[in-house]
């Protein structure tokens, strides 16, 4: 085990993190557990950011799509916006449970955000995810007179899962032509079921919070086939990608404790070599979701440079 290892700011929080039931007949129980988690609005609302639910036309032949819209009140001009995509390994999670960290960025940033309840997987497999967050970017471009937003200023970003289908909701705009990203926001995003597969290289990794298990279960539900199988898309697993150009300015930023340390670190190598802008932090002690920590040095100090990579993003 690697707990030596942990900032120890962060050693407490990891009693945080219960065992997670991988029984795929419970799916239902674990997400109401984790629904439970999420603070109420009333904890974490600011005056000045309104807070809306809205349904947005879904992909053909699917249901609408739930967001929840946070928008910053007395900004001038058109508003720059984040859609935002809530991790939980594809199988878990809600927009909801992202509520304090989007209240934040709008009040902070001046943004609207955006975050999207995409349907979860084993029910929708892949591309079904994805395709509901194009289809939120596609709603976002659509009504943005109505909006008040900038077309020109729309970034996607999330967190684990919601990392990985930022990246992917990238590749498919980026490859249909039809929306513009201006950046992507990847917070220890979820990028490659390979992972699942290889050969352990990195002693230290996946000990904690998401592990290798868990991450055989999640990619298993989403992808419908096992980890690791032949014609994967990039859609699903943005790793697979083999064509990188043309990617918006990124951010990523991983725990050097995580799971996804080597994925993230190879995807965003890859993009630099493809002519990507890229900035990336590791966090020395830094477990998955290690922000949970809320009051630690380290998940501050990881707020803030989100918050800064971000807003440089709606500058230039």
């Amino acid at each position: 085990m690697s707990r030596h290892l942990v900032n120890p700011q962060l050693v407490a929080a990891l009693d945080f993190f219960q065992p997670l039931d991988t029984d795929p007949t419970h799916v239902a129980e674990t997400r109401a557990r984790f629904g439970a988690l999420a603070l109420p609005v009333e904890e974490y609302a600011r005056p000045s950011v309104e807070i809306g639910h809205w349904m947005v036309p879904g992909p053909a032949d699917a249901p609408d799509v739930p967001v929840i819209l946070y928008f910053p009140l007395g900004r001038e001009g058109a508003l720059p916006v984040l859609l935002h995509i809530h991790g939980g390994g594809y199988v878990f999670g809600s927009a909801a449970g992202s509520g304090p960290e989007c209240v934040a960025m709008a009040d902070e940033l001046g943004c609207l955000v955006v975050s999207v309840d995409y349907r979860l997987a084993p029910e929708t497999t892949a591309p079904g995810p994805v395709e509901d967050c194009y289809a939120v970017l596609a709603w976002l471009n659509q009504e943005a007179e109505t909006l008040g937003i900038d077309v020109n200023r729309i970034a996607v970003g999330g967190e684990s899962a919601g990392g990985g289908l930022s990246a992917a909701l990238a590749l498919l705009a980026r490859d249909r032509g039809a929306y513009r990203l201006c950046f992507q926001l990847l917070i220890y995003p979820m990028l490659d079921d390979r992972t699942c597969v290889k050969p352990v290289t990195n002693p230290h990794v996946g000990h904690f919070v998401w592990t290798r298990d868990y991450n055989l279960f999640g990619w298993q539900c989403y992808l419908g086939v096992e980890p690791g199988s032949n014609h994967v898309s990039p859609y699903a697993a943005p790793a697979r990608a083999e064509i990188l150009a043309g990617l918006p300015p990124t951010y990523l930023c991983v725990g050097a404790l995580d799971l996804f340390l080597e994925e993230d670190l190879d995807y965003a190598a890859r993009m630099m070599a493809a002519g990507v802008t890229v900035e990336l932090q590791v966090y020395p002690g830094a477990y998955h979701a290690f922000e949970v920590a809320s009051d630690s040095e380290l998940a501050r100090r990881a707020q803030a440079d989100r918050h800064r990579a971000l807003a440089d993003a709606f500058r230039r």
